[in-house]
């Protein structure tokens, strides 16, 4: 299977948004992609929570969920929407931060929401929240496609390896982490958790990320880290796509899934321990 990470720079506006990441899924479409992955937050990033309901719509009437849908039909691809902010009808108004995989039919063959919230002190000027604006999800998810078993999570997710065990020991064989990590932070960890994570569990770990500086309409920004990367079961990095957007092509070899699990079968090794 041919995978193609599609890497973003969007701005705070989804209907701007959407032509970039169509136009980039066609050219990984002409590529020869049949599995293509865009980042979280694919419909847009903003620090205003005002501005995010203004522009967010519930799963049922997004547009952009909607074009992405009809765009794997056309082509007859698998695509995973990294994640998309949405509303939800919950009682305390917060949004969803969640992952779509779409079927070559357009059919919607998974959802997941991201469980783990960025609730950081990046540095004295960067404070983040996620908690205040997003509800975290509470399933972990695998879901079956005829190319490979794929295990999905979302950014900062990255950060606590049981989740990915899991989805490991349940089944995965390649895992997903759309993400939007910040430059900071990206900087110092991003390539080492992603090959850490693909090492752990013996799996392809499929990283497409958000990328650059994105403006708002308010006149304030964050930046994010890019480098988009493709994992090999044994941990070798297979392609960084930089810190442009862009298109990155990676093709896989499931068998190196089962070739790195013979070697070190550490997910069949659990033993329960005492303490702390």
């Amino acid at each position: 299977m041919r995978a193609a990470l599609v890497q973003l720079t969007v701005s705070d506006d989804p209907v701007a948004n959407l032509p970039v990441t169509v136009g980039y899924i066609r050219q990984a479409v002409a590529a020869g992609a049949g599995f293509v992955l865009t980042p979280e937050l694919t419909n847009g990033l903003s620090s205003s929570r005002a501005h995010q309901r203004s522009v967010f719509r519930h799963e049922e009437d997004d547009a952009t969920l909607a074009a992405l849908r009809a765009e794997a039909q056309a082509a007859g691809i698998w695509l995973l929407i990294g994640s998309l902010g949405l509303l939800t009808h919950d009682a305390d108004g917060r949004f969803a931060n969640r992952s779509f995989l779409i079927a070559p039919d357009g059919g919607v063959a998974a959802r997941y929401d991201k469980i783990h919230m960025f609730d950081v002190n990046v540095s004295a000027t960067e404070v983040y929240r996620e908690s205040e604006g997003y509800r975290p999800g509470t399933k972990a998810v695998v879901a079956a496609t005829p190319f490979a078993k794929i295990g999905m999570t979302v950014c900062y997710d990255l950060r606590f390896p049981a989740l990915y065990r899991r989805l490991a020991q349940g089944g995965a064989q390649v895992i997903t982490v759309p993400a939007a990590f910040n430059h900071i932070t990206g900087a110092a960890h991003w390539e080492t958790l992603l090959r850490a994570r693909a090492i752990e569990t013996g799996c392809f770990v499929l990283a497409p990320a958000q990328t650059g500086f994105h403006p708002e309409a308010n006149g304030k920004g964050r930046k994010t880290h890019g480098h988009s990367l493709a994992i090999a079961p044994w941990g070798e990095v297979l392609a960084d796509a930089g810190s442009g957007p862009g298109v990155t092509l990676v093709d896989l070899d499931l068998a190196e899934v089962d070739k790195a699990r013979g070697r070190v079968p550490s997910l069949s090794h659990d033993r329960g321990f005492d303490g702390p």
